[in-house]
């Protein structure tokens, strides 16, 4: 496997942003949310108002996706222009941008898959498992069901470590992190208080109005972030580490990663998030240039990227088998501690001079 520098030198002439095109994928998309509540307030039909709720959760993932470009400063050349749009961008998931950039840039990227460092979707071994008190073994379970990642996300990641994290969770006293919660809890009071006030306009329920216009946009939301973070992770092929000295030796932005590829148009529609390893090996390529990105890095280096092609089956498959972890062994276990899957092991480089595990 070449270094690092020489794989992201393939990618430097795909990594460059464009304001015009940026500002106005983020025109398009807050203009479909927008139509999209407004729906659920000025239709009458409760099945409606539930398709636009939902639609409107979808587009939040959209619009998510262009501040995770913002954050990660590819959206556009302008690096205040991409905080500006970025923190625009996360009001509709309610995502408070410096918290969640520390989370993703800093610790997911820097230590992807790394036990102890990366925290999303990190598997526990069957010894931490086992210690845990039985409601939240019941938690867990819930969780790697399958049909766990609107509860895993909601709880996990947006209570405990984004909006108004305590103390154990929060990354420091930076007045950022207050500012950013803040300006989220004022769009959520905002966003409330104009369904409210739609439906006493239209003398409709306010709690039907609340449900499909707040609620079922948001849980939906959750659920299609708690399933792309773990589909870009977790695979019974791809492996997870305890150790550093491993894990750097273990080539992890290639092997830590899954490029999801879909029958129909779902890639193009979730602004190609899902070519994944390509977003991985170089954060600074926009997401309207990373299928280009990630067919240059399948093309070059063939075979040692994981593609899976997405269906129902796989997807449950993959939750029937990766519950917990053999770290040593790199095994996937159920929650017996009977082994499921072998992760494929990749080829070590060498450990640098003067670094041991």
């Amino acid at each position: 496997m070449p270094h690092r520098k020489i794989i992201r030198s393939w990618l430097i002439p795909m990594a460059q942003g464009e304001t015009g095109r940026a500002i106005m994928l983020l025109f398009i998309d807050s203009f479909l949310w927008l139509a999209c509540i407004a729906g659920t307030v000025f239709v009458e039909s409760i099945l409606l108002k539930i398709v636009f709720g939902l639609v409107a959760g979808f587009v939040t993932g959209r619009i998510f996706i262009l501040g995770h470009d913002a954050c990660h400063q590819s959206f556009t050349p302008n690096r205040e222009l991409n905080k500006v749009l970025g923190r625009i961008a996360f009001l509709p998931s309610l995502t408070p941008y410096s918290l969640w950039d520390v989370g993703h840039n800093v610790v997911h990227h820097g230590q992807t898959n790394l036990k102890g460092f990366d925290f999303v979707w990190a598997p526990l071994s069957k010894a931490e498992y086992d210690a845990l008190p039985s409601f939240r073994k019941a938690l867990e379970r819930l969780y790697r069901s399958g049909w766990g990642p609107v509860f895993y996300y909601l709880i996990e990641i947006w209570w405990r470590r984004e909006y108004f994290p305590n103390a154990q969770n929060k990354p420091g006293d930076r007045p950022i992190f207050l500012k950013d919660n803040l300006l989220v809890t004022a769009f959520a009071i905002v966003w409330i208080g104009c369904l409210i006030a739609g439906a006493i306009a239209t003398d409709q329920s306010i709690w039907v109005g609340l449900l499909t216009g707040f609620a079922v946009p948001f849980l939906f939301w959750n659920g299609m972030i708690g399933f792309v973070v773990y589909v870009h992770h977790t695979h019974p092929s791809v492996s997870w580490y305890d150790k550093k000295s491993e894990w750097l030796r273990a080539q992890p932005f290639v092997s830590t990663t899954v490029h999801l590829t879909f029958n129909w148009i779902w890639g193009s529609l979730m602004h190609h998030i899902m070519e994944h390893t390509a977003h991985h090996v170089d954060m600074s390529v926009p997401l309207y240039r990373l299928p280009e990105a990630q067919k240059t890095l399948e093309t070059i280096l063939p075979e040692r990227i994981f593609i899976q092609k997405f269906s129902w089956d796989w997807y449950f498959d993959t939750a029937r088998k990766c519950k917990l972890y053999d770290f040593e062994n790199k095994a996937w276990l159920d929650f017996d501690g009977n082994k499921t899957a072998d992760s494929v092991r990749v080829v070590l480089t060498p450990i640098p001079a003067g670094q041991n595990g």
